[in-house]
């Protein structure tokens, strides 16, 4: 009986401090209630545990060069937003959320052996939004979370892809207009222009696909930290979406203006018109979220 009582000692004081760590701060007739009662972060890091080869997939993707470090920074903001909501967690969670975030988790692991990586950690982003959902109380915004989430994937290289050619058509053909009414000869031919007699090609980097993703990182990120309602931010992400093609249209003019004059362009100055676009962009963003109100102030929207 001495040799048991003192095995139990010996374990009693880690198993203390373990508990210390999972156990959300609470009242102490809380505590009494649930002695095995994991905190809400707590079980969010065991599903993003379990989920870990999608989370060694983004590494590898970000580390090879195969897509840009963006999403570093989407899941920087989103351990900001979680430390921030933290005391706003429920006690118990919603049982039909958590149900669907464990389906999901396990879906997102098992379509490895036949899906795309991409889509599978696309499964596994929107497992941990249910697993979040299922803890978040109601007056808490869910949408930023959730796109920030989906922000931190490696999403660039693929959108870019895939949607990096039409981007670059349209970009081009708007700023033919635009130039077009200022009196500058241009004319679009596929993803490139002539304007006044020069050749000039509309790349990659002007798609806007940095942009927009860089639009609604700001999106989401201003919405989380000023609590702004779900279906406010939802009404405005499509004019998040204008505010991308207006800023991208308007860089894309100016540098073809530029650039087809006989003594060109320096490209300290070309990045420099790019860096002004890309935050003139964002400010308007932000602007635009402004007028939607803070979800804890009882604004309209």
């Amino acid at each position: 009986m001495g040799i048991e009582m003192t095995a139990a000692g010996v374990w009693e004081r880690p198993r203390a401090a373990l508990a210390a760590w999972l156990l959300p701060a609470r009242p102490a007739h809380v505590i009494a209630c649930r002695p095995s009662y994991l905190s809400p972060l707590g079980w969010l890091g065991l599903q993003a545990l379990a989920l870990w080869p999608h989370g060694l997939w983004m590494l590898r993707r970000v580390q090879d060069g195969s897509d840009d470090p963006l999403g570093l920074a989407a899941l920087g903001m989103l351990a900001i937003a979680l430390w921030r909501v933290a005391p706003q967690l429920r006690i118990a969670p919603q049982t039909g959320w958590l149900a669907v975030a464990a389906a999901v988790t396990a879906g997102a692991n098992l379509a490895l052996l036949a899906l795309p990586p991409l889509v599978c950690a696309l499964l596994a982003a929107l497992a941990l939004a249910a697993g979040l959902h299922a803890w978040l109380r109601a007056e808490v915004p869910r949408l930023p979370l959730a796109g920030l989430l989906l922000l931190a994937l490696p999403l660039v290289a693929s959108l870019q892809y895939y949607g990096g050619y039409p981007l670059r058509v349209l970009t081009a053909e708007a700023s033919a207009w635009v130039l077009q009414l200022a009196g500058i000869a241009a004319e679009r031919s596929g993803t490139a222009m002539t304007v006044r007699g020069q050749l000039v090609i509309v790349d990659a980097p002007c798609s806007g696909v940095q942009m927009a993703w860089m639009a609604y990182f700001c999106a989401c990120a201003f919405a989380a930290f000023a609590s702004i309602r779900d279906g406010a931010l939802l009404r405005r992400l499509p004019f998040v979406g204008a505010i991308v093609l207006a800023g991208n249209v308007l860089r894309n003019t100016v540098l073809v203006a530029l650039e087809s004059r006989p003594q060109g362009l320096e490209a300290t100055l070309h990045e420099a018109i790019g860096v002004v676009a890309l935050a003139l962009v964002c400010a308007a963003v932000v602007v635009l979220l402004l007028r939607a109100g803070g979800g804890h102030h009882g604004a309209r929207a």
